[in-house]
């Protein structure tokens, strides 16, 4: 094999996530990563400079893709169903119900699920720092 296939396969991870193998090279850092993934519901609650409140509702077949933030914790609240997060840096799964938190610090490689049956809704404080969206390809 050789080193440049070598180097390849190390960067990619099995991930039980869907069983699927997922490459853990980073994207080009977005600022708005809205169009890359479809929710039930998006609201804005609050943004301040290095600061933002998003509330975001899944249904049972969505997530929001793996990424990535550079700068920013993601700290995860469930007001409603169940939430499946994957992280990688240590390899890990959450899992969370109504009225449960979670912060992952940045850079930190995740992946949001819904862990139900019925659709999840949850508000995600992201900060302090200027936010981005760093999806892994």
């Amino acid at each position: 094999m050789s080193l440049a296939r070598a180097n390849k396969n190390r960067d990619r991870l099995d991930l039980h996530a869907g069983e699927q193998e997922v490459d853990m090279n980073q994207a080009k850092s977005l600022r708005d990563a809205s169009h890359l993934y479809e929710v039930e519901r998006r609201a804005e609650h609050a943004a301040r400079p290095g600061f933002r409140i998003m509330e975001l509702q899944l249904s049972p077949t969505q997530k929001v893709p793996w990424h990535t933030h550079s700068n920013v914790s993601d700290t995860f609240y469930v007001l409603e169903g169940q939430m499946r997060l994957f992280l990688q840096d240590p390899k890990e799964e959450v899992n969370l119900r109504p009225g449960q938190v979670y912060a992952v610090r940045p850079q930190r490689p995740h992946l949001v699920t819904n862990g139900g049956t019925k659709s999840l809704t949850f508000l995600v404080l992201q900060g302090v720092g200027e936010y981005d969206f760093v999806p892994l390809i």
